[in-house]
């Protein structure tokens, strides 16, 4: 009768391990939003800055690819080309999450669960 107490310890450390993981977890989450990384395309004339969790926070555009653009024009071609990424970024994020919760739902999943995109 009382080996079978064993299993209640086991699951206790099974929980605890669970919330470490998910502590640990959200502390990475909020870490890769600080951590930036640039990507470039055309030998460097074009070049993107994102957080390391995907989201685009800025373009930079060689200014010889526009001629004879001021440099307002580019400023704000780059902060148009911005917006719209973060935009179509955005509605992927709430497209994934109603394709999630059509596939969760009447699921027995526990209250305030979400899982991963």
């Amino acid at each position: 009768m009382f080996k079978s107490l064993g299993a209640l310890g086991d699951i206790g450390k099974m929980m605890a391990k669970a919330q470490e993981l998910q502590t640990k977890m959200q502390e990475l989450q909020e870490r890769l939003e600080t951590i930036e990384v640039v990507g470039s395309a055309g030998a460097g004339m074009v070049s993107a800055k994102a957080t390391a969790k995907g989201k685009v926070i800025g373009v930079e555009i060689d200014p010889s690819l526009l001629g004879d653009a001021s440099a307002d024009a580019r400023t704000v071609l780059q902060d148009l080309v911005t917006a719209a990424v973060a935009d179509a970024q955005t509605k992927a994020q709430e497209r994934a999450q109603e394709e999630m919760k059509e596939l969760t739902e009447g699921l027995p999943l526990p209250p305030g669960f979400t899982p991963p995109i």
